[in-house]
């Protein structure tokens, strides 16, 4: 595993928490070599994995729409910046530039890109991991639903095997490692 893509909010959230894991989550990658992409802002948690991955010497790839050049505020210290025309570009080029997927804490921007990966998988376009860090339990509510899903016959059982959850971001990355 090369890169990682990391969907996350452009906020910080109300729990100190989130800010101080999605640093270190960059900071983790950063140290096992693998290159973060993500949508390339500097604020919110989206700042927090980047800075936390440069502050330890990794390589950083955003991927920002010109129309959010300046709403989430553009990071302009990355390894690499690619400036999209759409949103459809950026969930294309994000995904093509990596071998895993990671959701941290976020709003329906985060779950949107996430889903739209997981879905994917689902249906066979890729085999690459997707993984949420659950941290302060954020997507627990979420894993309720997908139990809700299946129980009532929207989903198959076995598409919950395609999610690795984790609220450690160095137990996620190993698992996102060995996912076959």
């Amino acid at each position: 595993m090369k890169s990682v893509a990391v969907f996350c909010g452009s906020r910080t959230g109300n729990h100190p928490e989130y800010m101080k894991q999605a640093k270190e989550l960059g900071k983790k990658l950063a140290h096992e070599d693998i290159e973060l992409v993500y949508g390339g802002a500097i604020v919110g948690l989206m700042g927090a994995v980047a800075e936390g991955v440069l502050e330890n010497h990794g390589k950083v790839v955003g991927v920002i729409p010109e129309k959010l050049k300046t709403k989430e505020i553009m990071h302009t210290g990355l390894s690499k910046l690619h400036i999209v025309n759409t949103m459809h570009e950026r969930k294309a080029m994000m995904s093509e530039l990596s071998d895993a997927f990671i959701a941290l804490p976020g709003g329906a921007g985060t779950l949107e890109e996430w889903f739209e990966v997981f879905t994917w998988a689902q249906i066979g376009y890729h085999q690459k991991p997707c993984a949420l860090l659950n941290i302060n339990n954020y997507y627990t509510p979420l894993l309720k639903l997908f139990d809700h899903m299946i129980d009532e016959g929207f989903a198959d059982p076995h598409y919950k095997e395609f999610i690795i959850v984790e609220s450690d971001a160095e137990r996620l990355i190993d698992r996102a490692r060995h996912f076959c």
